[in-house]
């Protein structure tokens, strides 16, 4: 059983310089800086809420878009991910949580299975929140997914307004995480699978 799920990612691009450090066994804590406000604050909505450490410092293109910074961070924070679980020993596995934030219900289910897929089914009423493009939550997620391995449904139940819905969709993410990455006291030494591999 991997009792350091510890890591550090450093990913330099021609688009972006990422440092990032995961803790999955954390307290909530997180020093972020991606240089995208409402990202910043996401991240750390997600950190808290997943009781993970997170630090990730990026340099970006930011004076093209914002693209490249958002999926690059998905990117990191997933390859920090898989490093960090590793060989899945013990884990739950399985994780699911429905979050309310007032009239916004988005609800994210997770299955670390080594298998990347990912089902986005969240829209939002404005093209923007601030000044970041509310297509790029997904394109967060994509990465995130693809570099994890892992298979993630989000569905969005209700919401009028952009701000919630992205942030139920984000804490509802980190609780499902935080349970998937938990150990199962009654099956520590086990990989949860039949075909005894993820």
């Amino acid at each position: 059983m991997n009792t350091q799920r510890q890591v550090s990612v450093h990913r330099k691009t021609s688009e972006t310089d990422i440092q990032l450090t995961l803790n999955l066994d954390g307290a909530g804590q997180s020093n972020i800086e991606t240089g995208i406000g409402f990202f910043d604050h996401m991240l750390t909505a997600l950190t808290k809420h997943g009781l993970f450490n997170l630090d990730i410092m990026v340099k970006g293109d930011l004076h093209i878009d914002f693209h490249h910074t958002v999926e690059d961070v998905g990117i990191t924070l997933g390859q920090a991910f898989q490093n960090a679980i590793g060989e899945k020993k013990g884990i739950c596995r399985f994780g699911q949580a429905s979050v309310p934030l007032d009239e916004a219900l988005s609800e994210v289910v997770i299955d670390i299975s080594g298998r990347p897929y990912l089902a986005w089914n969240v829209s939002f009423p404005t093209e923007k929140i601030g000044k970041m493009d509310t297509e790029l939550f997904e394109e967060f997620f994509r990465g995130f997914v693809m570099s994890a391995h892992l298979n993630l449904h989000a569905i969005l139940h209700a919401g009028r307004n952009s701000h919630h819905i992205a942030e139920a969709t984000f804490k509802a993410a980190a609780r499902a995480l935080r349970m998937a990455c938990e150990f199962d006291s009654r099956a520590l030494h086990s990989i949860p699978s039949t075909k005894g591999v993820l």
